[in-house]
């Protein structure tokens, strides 16, 4: 699996991710706020199925996995 999320799109993924969590868990949006799993996750691992399948690559090139 080869890295596809460059730092600033992972932070953002991340912050965007637990908002949705917490906003969901608070019962401010629906059930679509534990869409932020996905967010973090994707996050966490540096791997975007997503953008696999549609070529797009936000990391560096010298920490390409």
């Amino acid at each position: 699996m080869k890295l596809n999320i460059g730092t600033i799109d992972r932070i953002l993924r991340l912050i965007l991710g637990l908002v949705l969590i917490v906003l969901a868990a608070n019962g401010t949006v629906g059930w679509w706020g534990w869409l932020g799993l996905v967010a973090v996750a994707t996050a966490l691992f540096r791997f975007c199925p997503l953008y696999a399948v549609l070529g797009i690559n936000t990391c560096p090139l010298k920490s390409r996995g």
